[in-house]
């Protein structure tokens, strides 16, 4: 392999060879996506823009569950092999730190990483306005919510897998109380997962049509020889409303709100009937990767029209230099984003 994968992984990724005739970026739809459909639980009517990582034999995830009432939740799954999912029934029993039910009044649109001995769940939630939450578990059977790191408004926080100059580090996107027709990718920092400050700008949007209005963090970012490999969703706006493509980005490993490289073209935009036919028309939105360490495989999991899960597969080493070959940089990628 020409880049080298850092971080943790496994063998078992759930994979698919690439199609004879492939255009642009060097990766391909699993050709019998969506690996979730609609009503998928009882009571849930669509899962999408759900977060999954290998666990034990298999894999887990924590699921965004539109559920029949309109209101959405994190489930949690199990899968043997990251595309059949059995999903619980019920919504994940939050807890405080004391261990008295605390219940989110809505949650969606979670990640999954582990950080040292645990399991960090962040979601977009009510905090007086649409802001961050954050619970923890070892074991998948208690999840206790920590503090809110940022008061609203803010969406799209991803936590790296490790800490960084001993500091746990954190994309968020700065955002409104409604759908936001802006966005900048921000890090910031923490000691203790409680308090969060030395916040610096990463990237933003910018004339490339894809991600001209606003753009937002993604998959967990994957430590490699390069950089941080940052997934990311830029939307453009239409006349037919918002259209979320995925976008890839690398960060410099020691400082991540230094951008080296940025992909001026899409990865992935929706293209299929999944993706460009649903609740929400003309989305692709990544949430989680998988990846072999010795291979170079990656799995993508993303969001499809906010109605499906679907699964798109690359090598690490070609979507890195795809990524450094059509890399376009503005001035704000490159600095350490301080004002």
């Amino acid at each position: 392999m020409k880049y080298e994968i850092l971080g943790p992984g496994t063998t078992k990724v759930p994979w698919q060879e690439r199609p004879k005739e492939l255009k642009g970026a060097p990766i391909w739809r699993y050709d019998a996506n969506p690996i979730i459909g609609r009503n998928p639980v009882e009571g849930v009517a669509r899962i999408f823009n759900s977060a999954v990582m290998p666990y034990g034999d298999g894999f887990i995830g924590v699921f965004r569950g539109e559920q029949t009432n309109g209101i959405p939740a994190i489930y949690l799954g199990r899968s043997s092999d990251g595309i059949n999912w059995d999903i619980d029934k019920e919504k994940i029993p939050f807890t405080d730190e004391e261990g008295n039910p605390f219940m989110p009044q809505y949650a969606y649109d979670p990640r999954l990483v582990k950080v040292e001995d645990d399991y960090y769940i962040i979601w977009c939630q009510d905090f007086y306005g649409a802001s961050i939450g954050i619970a923890k578990t070892r074991d998948f059977k208690k999840f206790v919510r920590i503090e809110n790191p940022f008061i609203p408004f803010n969406r799209n926080a991803v936590l790296f897998p490790r800490k960084i100059n001993g500091k746990y580090m954190l994309l968020s996107r700065p955002s409104d109380s409604g759908h936001t027709p802006f966005g900048d990718i921000f890090i910031s920092e923490s000691p203790d997962m409680t308090y969060w400050g030395k916040h610096r700008h990463v990237m933003g949007a910018n004339d490339n049509w894809w991600e001209s209005l606003k753009i937002g963090g993604g998959a967990t970012p994957i430590e490699t020889s390069e950089g941080w490999l940052l997934f990311y969703h830029g939307v453009a706006g239409t006349c037919n409303g918002y259209v979320y493509s995925i976008g890839g980005a690398i960060l410099d490993i020691d400082n991540p709100s230094i951008v080296k490289y940025r992909c001026e073209t899409f990865l992935l935009t929706p293209e299929e009937w999944y993706e460009e036919r649903g609740f929400v028309p003309n989305v692709c939105f990544p949430c989680a990767t998988v990846q072999n360490p010795g291979t170079g495989q990656l799995a993508i999991y993303y969001g499809a029209a906010d109605s499906y899960v679907g699964l798109a597969f690359t090598y690490t080493d070609e979507i890195i230099d795809y990524i450094k070959s059509h890399s376009q940089l503005s001035e704000t990628d490159r600095e350490i984003g301080r004002r």
